[in-house]
């Protein structure tokens, strides 16, 4: 397969993008993710991006290593553990656009009811310590975490479902980053071998992989920089206006 000039255009700012995603404007990868999908086949670009996102994770993980929140991250990690389990079960049985379709569906559900807390939150007179919580019990955990497996395994569109559970959360944007940064490269590379396994990654795959891994790192090392100027109020708003878009975006597929 040979790629147009206008292709490698776009694959490249989508790289970039999905860097900048991971450390600095959060929400920003999955509409990365969309633009490869419209650039190369709904499976095969599924398999393409992720040595991308590995790529991205790893400076991620250098820039905000100790920033991590490690209790969300125990409690979410064997149920997202189980939710790819079942997205590579599902690969094999539902097609592109009806797993678009449901995460599309999940992700704005998820969003309204995010902007519906926050809405509760500023229009009831309660103290700090009495805001309005999404719960933080272990059913709660095991829904986002299976969905955030599911989702990853099926369409590397994990990302808006992990921001929403760290909205819930109130992590500061520091602590957001780096628990999130941890837990993609962690999910990420446990998925490698299911890809493998359903001819998602391949040499040819690879190749594109090693042209475009470079501008993935270029744009996780500048967004460090543009998170520093960002307040955390537009931090959040930002998170959930691209989780939504990316969200209509899906169900519209």
């Amino acid at each position: 397969m040979q790629l147009e000039p206008w292709q490698w255009v776009l694959a490249v700012l989508a790289a970039f993008g999905i860097g900048l995603s991971k450390t600095g404007i959060a929400g920003l990868g999955v509409l990365m993710v969309a633009i490869f999908a419209l650039v190369f086949p709904g499976r095969q670009s599924v398999g393409l991006v992720l040595p991308i996102l590995i790529s991205a994770d790893i400076v991620a993980v250098t820039a905000f290593r100790r920033h991590a929140v490690w209790a969300h991250l125990w409690r979410l990690f064997p149920w997202a553990a189980l939710g790819i389990v079942l997205g590579c079960w599902a690969m094999d049985r539902i097609n592109d656009a009806q797993t678009a379709r449901l995460i599309g569906a999940i992700l704005v559900a998820l969003v309204f009811l995010q902007g519906w807390r926050q809405y509760r939150t500023s229009h009831t007179h309660i103290g700090e310590s009495e805001e309005l919580y999404i719960p933080q019990n272990v059913w709660f955990t095991a829904s986002m975490g299976m969905m955030a497996g599911f989702t990853t395994m099926a369409a590397n569109a994990a990302g808006p479902i992990m921001i929403l559970y760290l909205l819930s959360a109130r992590l500061p944007k520091m602590e957001f980053i780096g628990t999130g940064a941890w837990y993609f490269l962690t999910l990420n590379l446990f998925k490698v071998p299911f890809s493998y396994r359903l001819g998602l990654i391949n040499p040819f795959s690879l190749g594109i992989d090693l042209a475009l891994a470079p501008f993935a790192m270029l744009g996780a090392f500048y967004g460090k920089s543009v998170l520093k100027h960002i307040p955390q109020s537009l931090f959040e708003k930002l998170a959930l206006i691209f989780t939504l878009i990316a969200g209509i975006k899906l169900l519209l597929l």
